[in-house]
């Protein structure tokens, strides 16, 4: 799926987040949006998955306008958004909190695209029926990142994947990334940790205060001495 954002504006209230986004996710690309709190990053992501209304504007899939069209109509388009801070039911079980995942899906695939998930996070078969609140953060992680793959995504937009992990889990959640972007769906990445995103990113942009300042592959943005200064510790 090709996504456009073009000239998007966003408010809350009298403030004024996203100035004038013009951004673009290619098929098959990882991209990913790196900047410092509160420079609008994870607005961005809410405001392609419809959950903040934009004031002017567009996000356009594959040639439809999708602006400020409801969350569940986006993700029957197949732009399916994992949120920061994971939000899972952490009163369900794991299975449960997968198959919802699923729940605007229509199709028959829903157990084969389970097993899918189980076999890219082998942790949450071991523990398919606890309740998903008694998980360790990483596996919880894993399982927002399997809840939204099994909505089948042709774009999964991925809000701080490893905010507050263990760095060895931090390797494995930026591989499985990789792994999913290379089994065929197209990723767009917020991530504070700005060397692990600039690393897998096919194309990177730097947003400052509701703007776009610097674009590139993220190889060279990885070497942009302005940017490793700013966000890569020098």
């Amino acid at each position: 799926m090709h996504l456009q954002i073009e000239n998007l504006h966003v408010y809350y209230g009298a403030i004024h987040a996203l100035k004038g986004i013009d951004a673009e996710v290619r098929p098959g690309e990882i991209v990913s949006i790196i900047g410092s709190n509160g420079a609008g990053k994870s607005t961005l992501l809410r405001t392609i998955s419809g959950l903040i209304r934009a004031r002017d504007g567009r996000v356009v899939a594959n040639g439809e306008v999708i602006t400020n069209l409801p969350p569940h109509v986006i993700v029957e388009r197949g732009i399916v958004h994992c949120p920061e801070g994971r939000r899972i039911f952490t009163n369900l079980g794991v299975v449960e909190n997968l198959r919802l995942g699923a729940y605007c899906r229509k199709d028959g695939a829903v157990a084969q695209d389970m097993e899918s998930v189980l076999t890219i996070f082998p942790r949450l078969r071991e523990r398919l029926n606890q309740n998903a609140g008694t998980l360790s953060g990483g596996e919880q992680q894993m399982l927002a990142i399997g809840r939204a793959l099994m909505a089948k995504p042709k774009v999964l937009l991925l809000d701080e994947p490893s905010l507050g992990l263990a760095p060895n889990l931090v390797a494995e959640i930026f591989n499985i990334i990789q792994r999913i972007n290379a089994e065929g769906t197209t990723v767009l990445l917020v991530e504070q940790n700005a060397h692990r995103a600039l690393d897998i990113a096919t194309r990177a942009y730097v947003l400052e205060t509701g703007r776009i300042v610097l674009q590139d592959t993220g190889k060279a943005l990885l070497d942009n001495p302005k940017v490793r200064e700013a966000y890569l510790g020098g």
